[in-house]
């Protein structure tokens, strides 16, 4: 009897090892089974219990991969044992949000990160607002793929308002995607640390994650989907009320922004700024306002940060006596 199964959304190499040195060492489990792997295929032959066995340890093996981005052969080790499906158990106790490329972790670092993370599993709207740096669009993207791997939900949506062209984007260079691109990149580098580079590209493909600008969302309805709508605070109160409605029965929604830079006319008030007022007192509605202490970038970002909000209130305060005057 044979049997033949097929591996999706992984590297071959990265699961069985170079020259195929992980394979190796799962087939000493199974001495009384033919194991043979082409390309995405393994194909097995022997006793039926034995490859039922095998099945299920191999699924593991593949679920485990699919979790931790990783597979070593201690892990093996482990998952071959009788508990090893054990591994697989939540780590939200140990605050590890999701393990991206090679199995690192990512956790949330800081307090309000933190915080953050607490408000999207109790609600279903969160607003993370702070300056430069501080993990809002990061700490999002995790607990989006978070809840992607864990069947929570069917997609990943990430937006944004291509503010800087006016959404008008027909003069850029190239086909709709490049024109795109570089408005979305922030949203990319995220996924790029979480997501194996050619598991992203086929779930990109497929839809399972979309990204695209906010002007796209326009008569949609959002359900069973993770949906981030990042640099918020360039979205009008039109554009903010037109997102916010997309909400469908079972999603998840996720708004991130920096109200320290608004690239609107000066005119123009944030719909960010306004849905802040507006739906401070909604049940369901969770906010989350960072600050200097949360920025992790370089320990220069920090002071910049703190000199640019001090600066900015020195102005406010002239401004103010100028009026009075």
């Amino acid at each position: 009897m044979e049997r033949k199964l097929e591996i999706k959304g992984i590297n071959p190499l990265e699961l069985f090892g170079v020259n195929n040195s992980k394979l190796k060492q799962i087939k000493t489990y199974f001495p009384k089974l033919k194991v043979i792997a082409r390309g995405n295929v393994i194909s097995i032959a022997g006793d039926d219990e034995v490859m039922d066995q095998f099945e299920a340890k191999f699924d593991l093996l593949v679920r485990h991969f699919h979790k931790f981005n990783a597979l070593t052969e201690r892990n093996i080790e482990n998952l071959m044992q009788d508990d090893g499906a054990k591994l697989l158990a939540t780590e939200k106790a140990a605050g590890i949000i999701v393990h991206g490329n090679h199995g690192a972790k990512i956790t949330a670092k800081t307090l309000n990160q933190r915080k953050l993370v607490e408000l999207v599993d109790k609600n279903d709207m969160v607003f993370a607002v702070g300056p430069a740096g501080t993990g809002k669009t990061y700490t999002a993207v995790a607990l989006a793929v978070r809840a992607l791997k864990a069947k929570e939900v069917k997609r990943i949506v990430l937006t944004r308002p291509a503010v800087e062209a006016g959404e008008n984007l027909g003069f850029l260079p190239g086909d709709l995607k490049e024109k795109l691109d570089p408005y979305l990149m922030p949203l990319y580098d995220a996924l790029r640390d979480m997501i194996p580079a050619e598991k992203l590209a086929d779930m990109i493909e497929f839809g399972v994650i979309e990204i695209a600008p906010l002007a796209f969302m326009r008569g949609r309805t959002l359900d069973k989907a993770f949906v981030i709508l990042d640099e918020a605070q360039n979205t009008t109160t039109m554009q903010m009320k037109m997102f916010l409605t997309r909400m469908g029965m079972t999603a998840k929604f996720v708004v991130t922004g920096d109200m320290s830079q608004v690239d609107l006319p000066r005119k123009q008030k944030s719909g960010l700024a306004f849905s802040l007022d507006a739906l401070d007192s909604v049940d369901g509605v969770g906010v989350i306002r960072m600050g200097a202490s949360d920025v992790m970038r370089h320990s220069l970002v920090k002071k910049i940060v703190t000199a640019f909000e001090s600066a900015e209130a020195q102005d406010k305060v002239s401004v103010k006596k100028e009026g009075e005057k």
